[in-house]
């Protein structure tokens, strides 16, 4: 098998995996089902991963690292920091809508504990990415001055919890429009801002 044949292969089955899990759910999902779903044998599956464990891990590592460079790319790409960050907010929540089976799949089989450390350095780097946006903005004078950082872990935080909203409630529909609404224009009207301490 030459390597452009293995890599797809591996695709593949990651693309299948994603499919079953999110329908299946982890414990109903077999590896024979994933194998047919992506038309490769089951000995073809073992052949790049030991069980399903080590194949559901590996489904979220890769795609915890390949949407973080899309949102790297995307980022980088913008020409001000008031693109960057509609840019950012945006991609998360298309990822969330269109992951959003996999992602109850996971908060209800798993928990939020599984993983954990490889979700804390996938977080911690997005956080890191909102703050260099802020940064930017401030010095191109597009943001007011503010600490940077707080501001990142705030704003990392609430778009986590409004993934996690979505994803448990269909009532909750959050946009790209409405968020970046509140996080560049807030709640206070105009000359109200300084009243709060």
């Amino acid at each position: 098998m030459n390597k452009r044949s293995g890599i797809e292969s591996r695709k593949r089955i990651i693309d299948a995996a994603m499919d079953v899990f999110s329908r299946k759910g982890y414990a109903k999902a077999s590896i024979r089902e994933i194998a047919k779903t992506a038309g490769i044998s089951v000995g073809g599956v073992y052949l790049y991963f030991k069980n399903k464990e080590e194949l559901y891990k590996s489904l979220i590592n890769e795609g915890m690292r390949d949407f973080g460079g899309k949102i790297e790319t995307i980022t980088k790409q913008a020409e001000s920091a008031t693109e960057a960050l509609p840019n950012f907010l945006k991609l998360h929540l298309e990822n969330a809508l269109k992951h959003k089976e996999f992602i109850l799949l996971h908060i209800r089989e798993h928990g939020f504990s599984f993983g954990i450390d490889k979700k804390r350095a996938f977080f911690r780097q997005q956080t890191k990415l909102i703050e260099n946006i802020i940064i930017k903005g401030i010095h191109s004078g597009e943001f007011r001055k503010c600490n940077a950082k707080d501001m990142a872990k705030i704003i990392m935080g609430s778009l986590r919890g409004i993934i996690l909203s979505m994803a448990l409630d269909d009532d909750v529909i959050i946009t790209p429009k409405m968020l970046n609404e509140f996080i560049f224009n807030g709640l206070l009207r105009e000359g109200k801002r300084e009243e709060i301490s």
